[in-house]
């Protein structure tokens, strides 16, 4: 993956009026279909205003219109270094950080926090070859039982492509009728591809299904049989865990969805040529605010 640096953000995005400029060429051709004029005319930019306007009839158009930074009062430029500071790391940054760096009351903060978040959810993700599945649990200390089972945690279900990419859902339980609906809409059982996973019982329909299918013995200490392991996926909700422990110290049921979403879209594009950044700050030209 290309680097992209600080001093290439500030370069490119030295200020708000660069901003504004970089999403209307992203949304919006050089000549605009004018809804009113109904021909293809030349849009200018209206001074002090986030619109743009027809050069013969005055129709505007604003280039955040139905996107995250819609009707925001928050500088641009400040967006725009949000979801640059948020794609830096492997697990990202909390909205306290956001907070301190942007100088930002922390209700502001959380809300781009949350936006940003959004950006990252929504991929359709396929899977093929060597796929491992497993779940986690995630939450706070608490005392009892540990692993499945483990009272007051939130279950997460996933898949992990070898060399490829993941997906990580929140689930009510571990059960057949729960698991294999999300392992199906995500690995279609074409030959090639083998699902790997530990001993579960509620695995063992796989084969039935059409998938190839084999298992790891935990619970008997075996942990690698040749090609047969879990270690990829364990490896993804070690990150996970760690960067909720570190990061974030805690996360709610309600929003642990959208903070899964930001550690595989991290883990998806971890080879991509393009920076992260710049595939993030995409996303922003077809986002839409609820």
């Amino acid at each position: 993956m290309n680097r992209f640096t600080i001093k290439d953000f500030n370069t490119q995005f030295p200020d708000d009026d660069t901003c504004l400029e970089w999403l209307r060429r992203k949304r919006f051709p050089e000549l605009i279909d004018c809804p009113t004029c109904k021909q293809s005319r030349k849009f200018y930019r209206v001074t002090g205003r986030k619109v743009y306007q027809c050069g013969t009839c005055n129709y505007n158009l604003s280039p955040t219109a139905g996107t995250i930074l819609d009707h925001s009062p928050t500088p641009m430029r400040s967006w725009f270094y949000a979801i640059f500071l948020m794609s830096q790391t492997r697990t990202g940054i909390s909205a306290k950080q956001l907070e301190r760096e942007l100088g930002v009351t922390y209700k502001t903060a959380w809300r781009m926090f949350t936006q940003i978040r959004k950006l990252m959810a929504g991929e359709e993700i396929s899977l093929f070859g060597e796929i491992e599945a497993d779940e986690t649990y995630i939450g706070g200390k608490r005392p009892g039982k540990r692993g499945r089972g483990a009272a007051g945690k939130t279950i997460v279900a996933g898949m992990v492509e070898r060399k490829g990419k993941a997906v990580a859902t929140v689930v009510s339980d571990v059960k057949a009728n729960t698991l294999l609906p999300i392992i199906q809409e995500h690995i279609p059982a074409v030959p090639g591809t083998v699902i790997y996973t530990d001993e579960m019982l509620s695995y063992n329909r796989l084969t039935s299904l059409g998938y190839a299918h084999d298992t790891v013995q935990h619970s008997a200490k075996e942990y690698v049989r040749g090609a047969v392991h879990t270690n990829t996926i364990d490896g993804l909700w070690s990150n996970v865990k760690r960067g909720i422990d570190g990061v974030n110290h805690a996360v709610s049921p309600k929003y642990l969805q959208g903070y899964l979403d930001s550690y595989t879209f991290r883990y998806n594009h971890r080879q991509d040529e393009q920076p992260m950044f710049q595939t993030l700050l995409g996303q922003v030209s077809s986002s839409e605010m609820d």
